[in-house]
């Protein structure tokens, strides 16, 4: 049946022309301020709709809802500390870009495995808008560059700091090295009778010599295995040396990723573990290049064309042996290593710009390459030679300084948080 706007409308002229006591107590509003917050306010609506997100969060997870009453104060909470901070945002003059939301919403959907149309159709068959969506994470983004501005920038971590951090038993244990594992276990049962014992042995090396032929290790945990994991292949998760019974705690480190264990007797029956992957730990080998190279740039004077012509007449003077660090120091526009004939020294490739980086490794060691173009104009380089340097104490150093600047990161937020919350003039209305 098609709605005519006269049919909505008249019923709403025809309640105005009554204001008895009866009529107002008839009337129920569909919206309302929940709280007033600074120089915002926080609608009943925006409270009702995290509500329903937060609840909906819970029930996936299945675990068991609280009262509703206490999950709205909760809920309400948070808004107001999410509200105070895009104030501030606003006030700093925070903005996000379409581009900049547009690009944070391809990488959610991405990091969950789905393309942009599929997030949307996900969204929709959870109940939530796209265009919600687009203004939660675009909120997000906003608190997470005020808190970048008023927490991490302020946080201070020492050598000393870090030096003790390594020094101390609970550094060794976080940054020792970690392996991704999957197991088969035969159970059995307490008081197991020898036959029994020796049948789940048997059984085990059955599928250990399976296992050196080829099978499949992951199905044959699915088939075999008696462990809780199983039916996801046998998959531990990333677990530490001192974290594993003995006697894997100590052959696991050398162990090769892909290798499979003999079948181990433990208190619960015989385990095989297979690494999967390892991360951390051990030598940290860095690759470093020792470049040089002749930057020319375009300039309002010098078209492109004609910059590139100059780069390629350079590269021919280079090529007739004319000494390449004279020519840096006559010709290159890079003010950082001009004066020292062009030399970046020895470099990490990943700090430079993709298109050197690609140029600098095709190029052999006491080569020129082609002239070439970057962003910043066109080059011409040469490899002086390749190194390949343990950088274990660096990087070690480097997973400190994370460590230690995250654990300040979450005490301080948490400081800032309440001092920001309590300096606020919040009025809740509900």
């Amino acid at each position: 049946m098609k709605i005519k706007l006269s049919d909505c409308v008249r019923p709403l002229l025809l309640g105005a022309l009554f204001l008895g006591a009866a009529a107002q107590a008839e009337v129920q509003p569909l919206n309302r301020v929940v709280a007033i917050v600074d120089n915002d306010v926080i609608m009943q609506s925006q409270l009702d709709a995290r509500l329903r997100e937060v609840q909906q969060t819970i029930g996936k997870r299945g675990a068991a809802l609280p009262p509703e009453q206490v999950l709205s104060q909760q809920v309400l909470e948070r808004l107001i500390i999410e509200n105070i901070q895009l104030q501030i945002g606003d006030r700093s003059g925070i903005r996000i870009t379409d581009e900049e939301l547009n690009q944070a919403l391809a990488s959610i959907a991405q990091r969950n495995g789905m393309s942009l149309e599929q997030f949307r159709a996900a969204l929709v068959q959870d109940g939530l808008s796209y265009a919600d969506a687009r203004d939660q994470v675009r909120r997000e983004m906003v608190i997470s560059r005020v808190r970048q501005r008023r927490v991490a920038e302020r946080i201070q971590v020492t050598d000393q700091e870090v030096q003790n951090f390594l020094a101390s038993d609970l550094g060794k244990l976080q940054l020792s090295e970690e392996f991704r594992l999957a197991n088969i276990i035969i159970a059995l049962p307490d008081g197991s009778s020898p036959q029994a014992i020796q049948a789940a042995e048997r059984q085990a090396k059955e599928l250990h010599q399976q296992l050196r032929e080829g099978a499949d290790f992951a199905q044959m945990a699915v088939t075999h295995s008696a462990s809780e994991n199983a039916l996801e292949g046998g998959e531990m998760g990333w677990r530490k040396a001192a974290q594993l019974p003995p006697p894997f705690d100590a052959m696991i480190g050398a162990m090769a990723v892909g290798d499979v264990t003999e079948p181990m007797r433990t208190p619960g029956g015989f385990i095989m573990l297979k690494l999967l992957e390892k991360r951390g730990g051990g030598t940290q080998v860095l690759e470093e290049v020792n470049v040089r190279h002749i930057l020319i740039k375009p300039s309002e004077i010098r078209s492109e064309a004609e910059t590139k012509r100059l780069a390629e007449r350079l590269h021919e003077r280079l090529l007739a042996g004319e000494d390449f660090s004279e020519l840096a120091k006559s010709f290159s526009e890079d003010p950082g290593s001009a004066l020292n004939g062009g030399s970046l020294d020895w470099i990490d490739p990943s700090a430079l710009v993709p298109e050197f980086r690609e140029v600098m490794s095709n190029t052999a060691s006491g080569e020129l390459s082609k002239p070439f173009k970057s962003p910043y104009g066109w080059h011409v380089l040469q490899v002086v030679g390749r190194r390949a340097t343990d950088s274990s104490a660096q990087f070690r150093e480097q997973q400190a300084l994370t460590v230690l600047r995250n654990r300040k990161y979450d005490e301080e937020l948490q400081a800032w948080l309440r001092q920001i919350r309590d300096e606020a003039y919040v009025e809740i209305k509900l």
